[in-house]
């Protein structure tokens, strides 16, 4: 029996293709956002304080309801905040939240996203 010359490099060819998918699965799963680190940093930087229960209530109006808000939204408005005033298009200007944010890694941020938009809250109800 005369095996096709192409047979080995097509067989090389997809378990080359299946290792480098398997390695982006799993990167993928390394980088995902741990929304229980971020319930932990949610007490410990007492954003419920300003942002009220389960980050739902407000304690004045004038603060936003969190609960339920999209992580990559969170995210990126945490970022602004820790960007400051530095670039008007960029940064966001709030004192009480530059300071709250300055020792969050982005890793920790996006935790705290992914916790607040695994919250039930007023803006979205989840099915």
């Amino acid at each position: 029996m005369k095996k096709h010359p192409h047979a080995l490099h097509t067989v090389v060819k997809a378990a080359c293709a299946a290792l480098a998918l398997a390695g982006f699965v799993v990167a993928s799963n390394a980088n995902a956002a741990d929304a229980g680190n971020g319930k932990v940093l949610s007490e410990s930087h007492n954003c419920a304080a300003c942002h009220g229960p389960n980050l739902n209530k407000p304690v004045s109006p004038e603060y936003p309801k969190l609960a339920g808000q999209h992580a990559d939204y969170v995210y990126w408005a945490l970022r602004q905040y820790q960007m400051g005033t530095g670039n008007p298009h960029l940064g966001r200007n709030n004192a009480i939240m530059q300071a709250q944010v300055q020792s969050l890694s982005q890793g920790d941020m996006k935790d705290l996203a992914a916790y607040i938009e695994s919250l039930n809250g007023d803006l979205v109800q989840k099915k």
